[in-house]
């Protein structure tokens, strides 16, 4: 191994403690969430998509009249339940298409749980809703990158391709 790569794997064994560090004491609040779109269940589905691509979200948190998540209505459920099913959007109320009691988070969660339920329950997007079940925020794969990105250091996003990389017990094992 030339000094270079010593150097360079050093750099990454620390920066790898550091993204481990961070995912598990970053809670969601350090994601930046953002401001969610609600509306009623009695709101029809281009009413939510026109406020989706208003608010350049891609989902609609459902309340019911005491401000209480009940719903989530998101892109995918646009297409399998309303393309797909051939469905008009003008016609159907987001009752009848959202997905009922959707896992929600509260900002204080940390993020490697956030992680794991966007991957083992394949979320792409996670309310975030205060001690009552209101909704304040969502968080997005799209957010998470953006903190990955921030992250990791400059050695990691100009790797090469072909590089490799090794993991801190890999390293400190010689």
């Amino acid at each position: 191994m030339t000094e270079f790569e010593d150097e360079y794997s050093a750099g990454l064994v620390s920066e790898f403690r550091q993204l481990q560090g961070a995912l598990l004491n970053d809670t969601i609040n350090t994601l930046g969430p953002s401001e969610p779109v609600c509306l009623g269940e009695a709101t029809t589905v281009h009413e939510a998509v026109t406020r989706m691509l208003g608010a350049r979200q891609p989902v609609v948190l459902v309340i019911a009249a005491d401000g209480r998540l009940t719903g989530i209505f998101t892109e995918r459920d646009l297409l399998t339940r309303v393309v797909g099913r051939d469905l008009d959007p003008r016609a159907t109320l987001l009752g009848a298409v959202m997905t009922r009691e959707p896992e929600a988070l509260t900002p204080r969660a940390r993020v490697c749980y956030a992680v794991n339920r966007m991957s083992v329950a394949g979320y792409r997007t996670i309310p975030l809703v205060d001690e009552a079940g209101r909704p304040i925020g969502i968080v997005t794969v799209h957010d998470f990158i953006k903190w990955l990105a921030h992250l990791f250091p400059e050695a990691v996003l100009n790797l090469r391709p072909g590089d490799v990389i090794k993991r801190p017990l890999e390293v400190d094992a010689g």
